[in-house]
């Protein structure tokens, strides 16, 4: 059974220092976390805030090829749960074809966002995700690494446009 699922927020797990992007059900009976990268997480906080640079980011690139080869992404699965990874499908359609791809839940998250597609997570996702005991380690263990971990922390949606990209 697949559940249709937005994102409702962004947080930082405080003991990893990793971002976790948290996938709500519309109904709002389900919630599912999923530990992503700094990177990751600010290309979705960007869209989420409808931030805008003057040069296109990775997923705004890929999404101009789309659209200019006449493209479109039709939902994003977030299928599968193993060795505490996640796994996501992309389903595109489009000059009389359709196929999908592998993706990280990031970057298929990040698409589905600025593409207008549904977000879907299979039940068995979320039963798989119940079983997980652990933190993830901890990513960001450097000095300079924390330095910039504690500077993206405090960022807010209007520092963003402040800096040339």
């Amino acid at each position: 059974m697949l559940h249709k699922m937005k994102v409702s927020g962004l947080t930082i797990d405080p003991v990893s220092n990793a971002p976790i992007m948290i996938l709500k059900s519309l109904d709002g009976e389900l919630s599912l976390p999923i530990w992503i990268g700094l990177l990751e997480a600010t290309a979705i906080a960007t869209e989420l805030e409808s931030v805008r640079f003057s040069r296109p980011m990775t997923h705004d690139l890929f999404k101009t090829v789309m659209d200019n080869l006449d493209v479109a992404m039709s939902k994003i699965e977030v299928c599968d749960l193993k060795d505490n990874t996640f796994y996501a499908m992309i389903y595109f359609y489009g000059n009389d074809k359709e196929f999908a791809i592998d993706a990280r839940p990031s970057d298929a998250i990040a698409m589905a966002l600025r593409m207008g597609s549904p977000i879907y997570v299979h039940d068995r996702v979320i039963q798989k995700s119940k079983g997980i005991t652990e933190h993830p380690q901890e990513l960001v263990t450097t000095k300079d690494g924390k330095k910039w971990t504690e500077i993206l922390q405090k960022l807010s949606s209007k520092d963003f446009g402040k800096y040339k990209m």
